[in-house]
C-alpha cells in the first residue's frame, strides 16, 4: 500500500488539530476530573498500568491519531509479521523474534520450513548446556567447574543480554557473568584480569561471525586462555557455523541463529544462554513468557487500548507535529540503569532512516533521539533542563509498586519522586520570582508495574519493540535493516590496512592530518 505520509488526509487533519491544541495547557485539560480514567490502560495479564493522561492530547487527538494508524493498516502488518511474511523487504527476510517466545505454537513456516521445530531444538540445548554449567558438570580442560562466564558480542548481541542480566541481577544464583563488547583492549583486559582461565567459559555471540570487534576479542580470549584451548572453554551462537568452527570452536558447542531474527532482537534466542546460566532456565522462560504476553496484547487488542500502538502514535504526535526531536526514558529502578542505552539501539537503529519503503527520500521527520538515565540520579543532572529549559522533551517514567529490596523507607521515597516529577512537569508552579517559576505543560507517560520480575521485564522490552515497529509502519520505513552502520566500518577496515602497513593513502585533509599526527609523520 502506497500513500504519501505527510500528504494524507489523516496527516493533514492532525496538522490542523495541532494548531487548535498546541497552546492548550495540561492544567486546563485536567479540569476534566475523569481524564485519568479516559487516558489510562490497566492490563492485569501484564501486571501493568499505563497512564498517558499527562500528554498534550484530547479525545479528538487520539481519535485522529488512531485514524492515522488505521490508514497505515497497522493490524494487517502486525498479522503479517507474526505469520512469517517477509516484511523486511530490503533484505527479503521474515521478522520472527516473536516466534522465539511463543511456546504454544507448533508451526510457523518460513520458505517451507517449520521454524518452530528448530527453535525448540535450540532451546533444548540452551536448557541442557545451562544446567551442565550451573551444576558443575561442564568441566574446563583442567577438569574444574566453570565459575565465570565472559559473554563476547556487540550491538544487540551484547546490549540485549547485558540489560537483562543487570535488570535481573537480584535473581542471580549461578556463575558470574561478565560482558565484553568494545574493541578497545581495555574492555577485555579489565574483565579477565581477575579471572582464572581454567574456570572461565567464553560465550561468543555473533550472527555473522564476521563482526570485527567480536572476532578481535575472541583472538584475545584465545591467547589469554593459553593451554586451555577453546574446545572446552567456548560456546558460539551464530548463523555461520563454518566460521565458528574455523576459529577452533567445537561443533557440538555451536548454537544456531536464523536470518529471521535481527541482532537487536536476538536476546530471546540462544544468545540468552548466559542469562539461563546466571538465573536458571526457568527464569529465562519467565522472561520469554512476559514478552509473549506483550505479543498477544499487541496482536489481539483493539487500537484504542493497544499499548504499543498508543505509545507509537503519541511519539508521532510529538515528533512530527510538535517538532520535538528527542524522547527521554527514566526508569525508577537502579536495576534498569542500562535500559535507556538498550532503547537507544532498539529505536535509533530501527527507525533512524531517511528513505521509505519504495527507496524515496523522506521529507518528514522519522526516529527521535532516545536518551535518559535512572531516577533519582537524573533529577540531579539534566532535570533542570526538563523543567525550566527552552526545549520540551516528552518522557517515559517506569516504576514498580513493590521493591525487590525493601530497606527502611527507600522505596517509598523513590516512588514519591516518581509521582512528584510527573506532576511537576505537567503542571509547573507559579512564582513571583521568575527564576523559581515552572511553566509546566511538559508531557510524560507513566508505566507502573507490580514488580520487576523476569516476566515483567520481558513484557516491558517487547512493548517497546512493538512501539518502534508501529512507528516505522506509519513513517513507511523498514525498521528491520541497519545499513547505516556499514559505511563507517568499511572505511575503518581500509584505514586499518593502511595503518598496519604504515602507508597512508590520500584522504581528505582532516583525515590525512589526523593519521599523520597519529604516526608523527612530517
Amino acid at each position: 500500500m502506497k500513500y504519501f505520509v505527510d500528504k494524507s488526509s489523516e496527516w493533514q487533519a492532525l496538522a490542523k488539530h495541532y494548531e487548535e491544541i498546541c497552546s492548550v495547557h495540561l492544567r486546563d485539560l485536567f479540569k476534566d476530573t475523569k481524564r485519568f480514567d479516559t487516558f489510562s490502560i490497566h492490563d492485569p495479564n501484564l501486571s501493568l498500568l499505563i497512564d498517558y493522561s499527562k500528554n498534550r492530547i484530547t479525545d479528538k487527538t487520539m481519535h485522529l491519531l488512531i485514524d492515522l494508524a488505521q490508514k497505515a493498516q497497522i493490524k494487517e502488518r502486525i498479522a503479517d509479521m507474526f505469520s512469517g511474511k517477509k516484511i523486511n523487504v530490503t533484505e527479503n527476510r521474515a521478522v520472527l523474534h516473536t516466534a522465539l517466545r511463543n511456546m504454544s505454537t507448533h508451526e510457523i513456516l518460513v520458505d517451507g520450513q517449520n521454524i518452530i521445530l528448530e527453535i525448540q531444538k535450540s532451546f533444548d540445548r540452551v536448557h541442557l548446556l545451562s544446567e551442565q554449567i550451573r551444576n558443575g558438570k561442564w568441566k574446563g580442560s583442567s577438569g574444574k567447574a566453570i565459575q565465570d562466564i565472559v559473554h563476547i558480542g556487540i550491538g544487540g548481541s551484547d546490549l540485549g543480554p547485558r540489560i537483562v542480566y543487570e535488570a535481573l541481577r537480584f535473581y542471580h544464583n549461578g556463575p558470574r557473568v561478565h560482558f565484553v563488547a568494545n574493541i578497545d583492549g581495555a574492555d577485555i583486559h579489565e574483565v579477565v584480569k581477575s579471572l582464572k582461565p581454567e574456570t572461565t567459559l567464553f560465550i561468543v555471540a555473533s550472527k555473522s561471525f564476521t563482526t570485527a570487534e567480536t572476532l578481535q576479542n575472541l583472538i584475545t580470549a584465545r591467547a589469554w586462555l593459553g593451554k586451555h584451548d577453546l574446545k572446552n572453554h567456548c560456546i558460539a551462537i551464530t548463523t555461520n557455523k563454518a566460521a565458528a568452527q574455523k576459529e577452533g570452536i567445537n561443533e557440538a558447542h555451536i548454537l544456531p541463529l536464523w536470518d529471521f531474527v535481527g541482532g537487536r532482537y536476538s536476546l530471546w534466542s540462544a544468545i540468552g544462554l548466559s542469562l539461563a546460566c546466571a538465573f536458571g532456565f526457568d527464569r529465562f522462560c519467565e522472561l520469554l513468557d512476559g514478552a509473549h504476553a506483550a505479543d498477544q496484547h499487541f496482536l489481539n487488542t483493539p487500537y484504542e487500548k493497544n499499548i504499543p500502538i498508543i505509545l507509537a502514535v503519541l511519539g508521532i504526535w510529538y515528533n512530527n507535529f510538535f517538532a520535538l526531536e528527542t524522547h527521554a526514558v527514566i526508569p525508577y529502578s537502579n536495576y534498569l540503569w542500562l535500559f535507556p542505552s538498550y532503547l537507544q539501539q532498539l529505536d535509533m537503529e530501527s527507525n533512524g532512516k531517511s528513505v521509505d519503503m519504495e527507496g524515496n527520500s523522506i521529507q518528514y521527520q522519522t526516529g527521535p533521539i532516545i536518551w535518559g538515565a535512572i531516577g533519582t540520579n537524573a533529577q540531579h543532572s539534566f532535570f533542570q533542563l526538563l523543567h525550566q529549559g527552552t526545549k520540551i522533551v516528552p518522557l517515559d517514567f517506569i516504576g514498580f509498586k513493590k521493591p525487590l529490596v525493601q530497606i527502611g523507607e527507600h522505596h517509598e521515597k523513590l516512588m514519591s519522586n516518581f509521582f512528584g516529577q510527573t506532576k511537576a512537569l505537567a503542571f509547573g508552579s507559579e512564582h513571583e520570582n521568575s527564576y523559581k517559576r515552572f511553566e509546566g505543560n511538559r508531557p510524560s507517560t507513566t508505566f507502573l508495574f507490580e514488580q520487576l520480575t523476569p516476566r515483567a521485564l520481558g513484557s516491558l522490552l517487547a512493548l517497546y519493540e512493538h512501539k518502534v515497529f508501529v512507528q516505522g509502519l506509519i513513517w513507511r520505513i523498514n525498521s528491520f535493516d541497519q545499513f547505516g552502520v556499514e559505511l563507517g566500518k568499511k572505511i575503518a577496515s581500509d584505514i586499518f590496512v593502511e595503518m598496519s602497513e604504515k602507508k597512508i593513502k590520500n584522504h581528505d585533509s582532516s583525515t590525512q592530518g589526523l593519521l599523520k599526527a597519529y604516526f608523527n609523520f612530517s
